[in-house]
């Protein structure tokens, strides 16, 4: 399954990796992680500096999957706002998933600073602009809601958006503490720990087949049998080599990546914006003075192969954002589609499927995709090493959404 095409901004950011040192199987794995991009290395490093063993097995080049499409916005806030959440999960549970949303953009900042290459970790605001006037009543209670529960944030109004941007809109959502990444680097900077801290990395190894035999669970592969304790699936939006996803749905988007600007003018402090509208319109801006606006989602998994669509989508983007930012001169650099996937309960799926025992998932789906991998690498460790965490109920596969 092709999860992009087109033209990819952040693999000219950094260079192509050297193989990983083949290594030499253990007889037996604590855990065996299938997956390498951000959900995988992140459980990696949780895993392997809590003193288990550990491999990742990747059937491509490891970070070359979502990682090398993913825009690198990192928010506490998600698709489905706060007071939304409450309605659906109740107040206590909701406003605890938020708060561990908060907590993991934190800690993917802490995980940034300790990296060997710099991941262009930077704190930024988030602007979320009510789309139309009849948005604006869901803007102001989400702002209160927030508010009320103690998250960082303010409400814009019209005149306040045009003191601080070069456009403006019915009102606005202002959230604090998010941040951008450069995705690719964040990952291969933490596989370059993984290496150094003895994880085994296996590279362009499918795996087929899981299969229990009392403890031990043998992984079937391309590269022959490995044995585990415990197996965790982080495979994206691919499909998985075991169970099955219910409540999912596979789709697709756009973006593009504007050539440098000179200077960033009347962008309040250069923020992550996004919109109410769903689907909805993003954009943020790089280390070296790029942007990157994304959207037009479309309801197929199957990422776009014929560039003259990839082109017709790029510059509808550029239309868009020129509406927006007008004072800047706006090139296309790069433009790709790529698939992604988000949950009917707008909720990841992280935890031990149900019916088979030391097997676990983390599968970041929706906007927020690499904090729930932050939060999920942290959920999945308490599990496996402690056989308890106490928010894992939140996001359990055992719901009505998951995977069987």
């Amino acid at each position: 399954m092709d999860i992009h095409n087109g033209s990819l901004f952040w693999p000219t950011t950094y260079p192509l990796r050297k193989p990983f040192e083949v290594n030499e199987k253990l007889d037996c794995y604590d855990v065996v992680i299938v997956g390498g991009g951000m959900s995988g290395s992140l459980s990696a490093l949780a895993l392997s500096e809590a003193g288990l063993s550990v491999a990742i097995l990747d059937k491509r080049q490891m970070a070359t999957g979502s990682t090398m499409a993913n825009t690198g916005l990192l928010q506490y806030s998600n698709d489905i706002m706060l007071y939304e959440l409450i309605d659906q999960i109740g107040e206590r549970a909701a406003v605890r998933f938020y708060q561990m949303c908060l907590d993991a953009v934190n800690d993917l900042e802490t995980v940034a600073k300790r990296l060997p290459i710099s991941a262009d970790f930077i704190v930024r605001p988030s602007i979320c602009y009510a789309t139309t006037e009849e948005d604006v009543e869901k803007i102001k209670v989400e702002y209160e809601t927030l508010k009320k529960h103690g998250f960082p944030c303010d409400y814009w109004e019209p005149g306040d958006m045009s003191e601080n941007l070069s456009f403006t809109k019915p009102g606005a959502l202002v959230t604090y503490e998010d941040a951008e990444v450069n995705p690719y680097r964040f990952v291969n900077g933490i596989l370059d720990l993984l290496e150094m801290n003895g994880t085994h990395l296996f590279e362009f190894v499918e795996v087929t087949d899981a299969l229990t035999q009392e403890d031990t669970i043998t992984i079937k592969s391309s590269a022959g049998d490995f044995k585990a304790k415990q197996v965790i699936y982080t495979t994206g939006y691919e499909t998985t080599p075991v169970g099955k996803r219910i409540g999912a749905e596979i789709n697709r988007s756009y973006a593009i990546v504007t050539k440098p600007i000179e200077k960033f003018s009347q962008w309040y402090q250069q923020a992550l914006i996004w919109e109410t509208a769903r689907p909805y319109l993003y954009a943020r801006t790089t280390a070296d003075n790029r942007i990157i606006i994304g959207g037009l989602d479309e309801e197929t998994a199957q990422a776009p192969k014929s560039e003259e669509l990839i082109n017709n989508r790029a510059e509808k983007l550029l239309d868009q954002l020129r509406e927006l930012f007008p004072q800047y001169q706006l090139e296309i650099d790069y433009a790709y589609g790529a698939t992604f996937g988000e949950s009917i309960d707008n909720l990841p799926f992280i935890g031990e499927h149900p019916t088979k025992k030391n097997q676990y998932y983390l599968l970041g789906y929706g906007g927020n995709g690499t904090v729930y991998s932050m939060l999920g690498s942290q959920i999945l460790r308490n599990l496996i090493i402690d056989g308890h965490h106490p928010d894992a109920h939140l996001v359990q596969l055992d719901r009505k959404y998951g995977v069987k």
